[in-house]
């Protein structure tokens, strides 16, 4: 039995019990017994098929994308930038939802508990999809198991800055200077245990020296302080402190790309002096967990189409960002593969979960 109405069920059961003393009372009977039996039936399909009468009618009304980070975050750039395109595709606005807190923890949390019916989604990065689940205590949610990957939209590389008061102006004197001055080198990350924070950690194992950590809650003020002396470091992704490295506000020390990046022929690579360290990301947008399949490969193709739009391509990829446009699947892999990758990370370099 597809329902749980324990009342209607009983009542099955009398009519098919009960003795049939006349005709007439057997036909009654037969009546009252189809009439239960459609009900049921009635149930069990409205039951049985929620998500296929939903995604008939999605979007029925705005669509809620939380970026779990202040203005000016590269999800947030890159979500404002393609939301007019997926609304006008969509036929309903596309509202963007600031939601800053705890390394991006509280935006999608948020969403890990909303309903899965693709009218609030998320972006997500590396940092509180893969790190933060390793270097957290009180992460809550599970990425591999509380929410639908729908597609992972670019992947970038980060960047090394410095103020322009600092004692040093490339990643050389930077490494000599912090090396010389054990805990002296104040490094800004936009949150403790967060993606930028542990590639720092890792890139101090490598070149052996001490900092101290000044974790932010996001990229505008980490600008801010740098440019105002505050710090004398910072790392974070390349397409957030691009415009600040242009304006000649902050200096740009280093890529962590493997290979020297197009946008930036004359920054030199961590890997030029530390050979084989690396350090890159990726962004995309995902749902509460039991996102209807149509649903979520209906915004696969729609963000994939705004991506490959060369309005959009070209300002990404001039802002430091690789566009990717492939499957719900592909992202799933790459979820699994960099959850493993960096929780070996953490292992190897003794990071405490804080």
């Amino acid at each position: 039995m597809c329902v749980d109405d324990s009342r209607l069920r009983e009542g099955v059961a009398v009519l098919a019990l009960r003795g049939t003393p006349d005709p007439g009372e057997d036909r009654q009977r037969a009546g009252a017994l189809t009439l239960a039996l459609v009900l049921i039936l009635g149930l069990c399909l409205a039951r049985a098929t929620p998500s296929q009468a939903q995604t008939q009618t999605w979007p029925a009304r705005a669509i809620r994308v939380v970026i779990p980070f202040p203005a000016g975050n590269t999800t947030d750039i890159m979500t404002r930038l393609i939301g007019p395109l997926l609304s006008e595709r969509l036929g309903q606005p596309v509202i963007i939802d600031n939601r800053p807190g705890a390394s991006g923890m509280m935006g999608l949390e948020q969403v890990a508990r909303a309903a899965p019916d693709g009218y609030t989604i998320a972006a997500a990065q590396g940092g509180n999809m893969v790190v933060l689940p390793h270097t957290s205590k009180t992460v809550p949610y599970n990425p591999l198991r509380d929410f639908t990957l729908i597609a992972v939209s670019t992947t970038n590389y980060q960047a090394l800055v410095a103020s322009t008061t600092a004692p040093f102006r490339t990643f050389p004197e930077m490494l000599a200077w912090a090396r010389a001055n054990p805990d002296r080198l104040t490094v800004a990350t936009n949150g403790e245990g967060g993606f930028p924070h542990l590639a720092f950690e890792h890139l101090r194992l490598a070149g052996g020296f001490t900092f101290t950590h000044v974790p932010y809650k996001g990229s505008a003020q980490i600008v801010t302080d740098l440019a105002g002396g505050q710090v004398m470091a910072g790392i974070d992704g390349i397409s957030g402190l691009a415009p600040h490295v242009r304006s000649g506000r902050i200096n740009l020390l280093a890529i962590t790309n493997r290979s020297r990046a197009p946008l930036w022929p004359d920054a030199a690579t961590v890997s030029e002096v530390l050979p084989g360290w690396e350090s890159g990301g990726w962004f995309g947008y995902v749902g509460p967990a039991g996102l209807p399949r149509e649903i979520v490969l209906r915004l696969n193709e729609e963000i994939n189409r705004a991506m490959r739009l060369p309005a959009v391509a070209e300002k990404l990829q001039a802002a430091g960002l690789l566009v990717v446009t492939e499957t719900p699947e592909y992202f799933a892999d790459l979820l699994k593969a960099d959850h493993a990758k960096y929780g070996k990370l953490v292992r190897d370099i003794g990071f405490v979960p804080q």
